[in-house]
């Protein structure tokens, strides 16, 4: 039976309000009227307890407040359970998706998680170091510059795992990482517009993750390649940023060409604001352009008209790369490079047949 009512000498009762310490495995094992061994075992969900015991433990857990201190875990048991993401964004939909695909595998198997917002005033190589110090791994969102610069400051002693655009064709990154083959999706997209009778498309671009502002990233690249392959004319990339006012500001020059029917562009943001862009000029979608976005992100079904866009299951790169992480953690051994998840372009209102 959960003992109560009582404190013994040196507890958390026994000082003043405001300095009170916080409850130790001993002090939940004296409640529980058990050996601190068994408390850590119902903490460490050990099969060979007593559901009797189990609960009662639990009990003295909650009523204690009792939380595990993961330092002393780590030490203890040689484990350490906290893990840190690098991103330079929480809020674009990609990233805060990869991120929950991330939580929800460390949550389910047991460990912590932190999050570190790379700025570009960051000194890299000492955010990495204190990242690093917490002994427990490291996972890096390397979907634009900030994030790819940072993974290639992490040295190779630290196990990390990473979430990166697509790498040139036979080519992969140095260490576990995860990606998307955005650079297949894009090259369909762009197909599928050029087989709604459109003669060419146009592109509004995010900016790519590596090389000189002027570089393009792999969704722009299937796109050049599926409208080399039709033998059509190669529109230059526009767009500036990554949310719905550098769509908007692309927008309002595509929307003063005539010859503009057809637009890619690199996410659901700039799409938005491209869309809004064509409404503000009297040009209708799908009537008069036809656009499609990137990401399928939760609000692109809603617009009107709803969004053609092509789906990609960030939540998924998430926990791919968690175990990419984990594999490292537990063996210590590299593991190996994940196959690249499938894209698929999802068919709305917002991309139809050309009209004359």
């Amino acid at each position: 039976m959960f003992v109560t009512g009582h404190t013994r000498l040196g507890s958390s009762a026994d000082l003043p309000q405001g300095q009170q310490k916080a409850a130790s495995i001993r002090d939940v094992a004296q409640a529980a009227g058990v050996s601190y061994q068994t408390v850590s075992r119902v903490i460490n969900c050990h099969p060979n307890v007593r559901e009797e015991t189990r609960k009662r433990v639990q009990e003295a857990i909650t009523v204690l407040g009792f939380r595990r201190n993961a330092t002393a875990f780590a030490l203890a048991s040689g484990v350490n359970r906290s893990i840190t993401v690098l991103t330079s964004n929480t809020l674009l939909y990609g990233y805060a998706a990869t991120l929950q695909g991330l939580e929800e595998a460390s949550r389910a198997a047991g460990h912590t998680l932190g999050v570190r917002v790379l700025t570009p005033e960051d000194d890299l190589d000492r955010t990495i170091a204190s990242a690093a110090d917490t002994g427990g791994g490291l996972v890096v969102i390397g979907f634009d510059r900030l994030g790819a610069a940072a993974l290639d400051r992490v040295p190779a002693h630290v196990p990390c795992a990473a979430v990166v655009e697509a790498p040139p064709p036979g080519s992969s990154p140095g260490l576990p990482a995860v990606w998307a083959d955005d650079r297949e999706a894009a090259r369909s997209a762009t197909a599928h517009l050029l087989a709604l009778g459109h003669d060419t498309v146009h592109y509004v671009a995010i900016p790519a993750s590596t090389g000189s502002r002027r570089s393009v990233g792999p969704r722009a690249e299937g796109r050049r390649q599926a409208l080399e392959s039709a033998g059509v004319a190669v529109p230059e990339p526009s767009g500036k940023g990554w949310d719905a006012q550098a769509g908007y500001e692309a927008g309002k020059k595509l929307a003063r060409d005539p010859e503009a029917t057809a637009i890619l562009c690199g996410n659901d943001d700039l799409a938005l604001g491209v869309l809004r862009a064509l409404h503000h000029a009297g040009r209708r979608v799908p009537e008069d352009v036809s656009v499609i976005g990137f990401d399928d992100a939760p609000h692109s079904a809603y617009v009107t008209p709803s969004l053609t866009t092509v789906r990609m299951d960030f939540q998924g790169l998430g926990r791919a790369a968690f175990g990419l992480l984990r594999t490292r953690l537990d063996t210590g051994q590299h593991a190996p490079t994940a196959p690249p998840a499938e894209p698929a372009l999802v068919l709305r209102e917002s991309a139809g047949p050309r009209r004359t």
